[in-house]
C-alpha cells in the first residue's frame, strides 16, 4: 500500500506542484490549507506522514505539531512523522523545529528527491513507488 501523505501548505500552488510530484511517485496524498484543517482531516482519514509548512494561516504549524504531539492518541497518533517544510533556512531553524516536536526538517525551496529521501527515512516499511 503507497504511503498516505497529508501535505499542509497554505500556498495554493506549492500545494498542488507537491501533491501532483508525490502522486506522481505513486504517494496517496491529502491536502490542507492551515493547522486547523490538517486536524480536522485527521479526525477522518489515516495519513502516514505530515508535510508541515510553518507559516501558516489560522493555526501555524508549529501549533498544530504541539496539539498532535500532546493527544492521547484517540484522535490523533502522536507519533506519526512531522516534516517541517519552510522557507526558513536561517542558522539553528532545524533544531529549533526539532524542539517544537517535528521529526525532520526541509528548506524551500525542495526538490521532490530531498522529500522522497526524508519521508524513506521516516517512512522505511512503506514504499511509495
Amino acid at each position: 500500500m503507497p504511503a498516505r501523505i497529508l501535505v499542509v501548505e497554505d500556498d495554493q500552488l506549492n500545494r498542488f506542484a507537491l501533491k501532483k510530484l508525490l502522486e506522481k511517485k505513486g504517494y496517496t496524498v491529502h491536502e490542507a490549507e492551515d493547522g486547523r484543517q490538517a486536524l480536522e482531516l485527521l479526525e477522518r482519514e489515516t495519513v502516514d506522514c505530515i508535510l508541515m509548512d510553518i507559516q501558516l494561516p489560522v493555526m501555524n504549524g508549529v501549533e498544530a505539531t504541539e496539539i498532535i504531539r500532546a493527544h492521547d492518541g484517540s484522535r490523533y497518533n502522536p507519533k506519526m512523522p512531522i516534516i517541517a517544510l519552510t522557507a526558513y533556512a536561517m542558522h539553528g531553524d532545524r533544531e529549533k523545529f526539532l524542539d517544537y516536536g517535528m521529526n525532520d526538517y526541509l528548506s524551500k525551496p525542495t526538490t521532490i528527491q530531498d522529500v522522497e529521501q526524508v519521508l524513506r527515512k521516516h517512512l522505511p516499511r512503506l514504499d511509495g513507488g
